[in-house]
C-alpha cells in the first residue's frame, strides 16, 4: 500500500487536478470505477465508447479499457494499478501494465501518467471526488490540459453520477 505521506506535492506545472462532488453515497461511485460493466457506460465522454474494460483491483493488477471514436477508430488503454483502498483510492500509472510491467505508450500514447482518484464522503452523504494526474514534463502535462482534460474528466464524472442516479448501479 502507498501512504499519502509519500506523494508528491501538487505541482501545477506538472499535475492537473480536478475535483467534483455530488449527492451520490461513495459507495456507489466506488463500484462505477471498479466494476468493468459499469465503467464501460460512463468512463469516456460521449459521443465515444468505451467498448471494452478490465479491471484488476490489486496493486500490479491490470486498468485497461478501448475507447471508440465516433468514426469507429479503437483506442486501447492500458495501465496499472499502483494502490488501492477500497471506498477511499484508486492509484494508476499509464507508464506500466499488468504486473508492473514498463510500456513505451500510455494511455495518451507518448503521454505517461499517474492518477491518484480519491473519494471522500461528504457531510451530506455523497461524494467529493478528486483526480489529480501527474505528469513527467511540462509539455507533456500541458498537451493533455490541451486535449480537453478538465471537459472529459467532468463530463466522465457527470456521466457516472447521471448512471447512479438513474438507479442503473447497485
Amino acid at each position: 500500500m502507498i501512504m499519502t505521506a509519500h506523494l508528491t506535492p501538487f505541482d501545477p506545472k506538472l499535475d492537473l487536478l480536478l475535483e467534483r462532488e455530488a449527492d451520490v453515497p461513495v459507495e456507489l461511485v466506488w463500484k462505477g470505477w471498479t466494476d468493468p460493466e459499469l465503467l464501460k457506460q460512463w468512463w469516456t465522454p460521449a459521443p465515444w465508447k468505451t467498448v471494452e474494460a478490465e479491471v484488476d483491483l490489486r496493486p500490479g493488477g491490470a486498468f485497461r479499457t478501448v475507447m471508440l471514436s465516433p468514426e469507429g477508430e479503437k483506442y486501447p488503454n492500458v495501465g496499472s494499478y499502483l494502490d488501492v483502498i477500497p471506498k477511499e483510492r484508486l492509484i494508476w500509472t499509464a507508464a506500466l501494465t499488468a504486473g508492473f510491467r514498463p510500456q513505451g505508450n500510455g494511455v495518451l500514447g507518448a503521454i505517461l501518467f499517474t492518477a491518484i482518484i480519491t473519494f471522500e464522503k461528504t457531510a451530506s452523504g455523497g461524494t467529493k471526488y478528486t483526480a489529480r494526474v501527474m505528469h513527467q514534463n511540462e509539455e507533456h502535462r500541458n498537451k493533455h490540459e490541451e486535449m480537453g482534460f478538465v471537459g472529459g474528466w467532468s463530463a466522465v464524472w457527470d456521466q457516472l453520477v447521471e448512471l447512479i442516479k438513474a438507479g442503473k448501479v447497485m
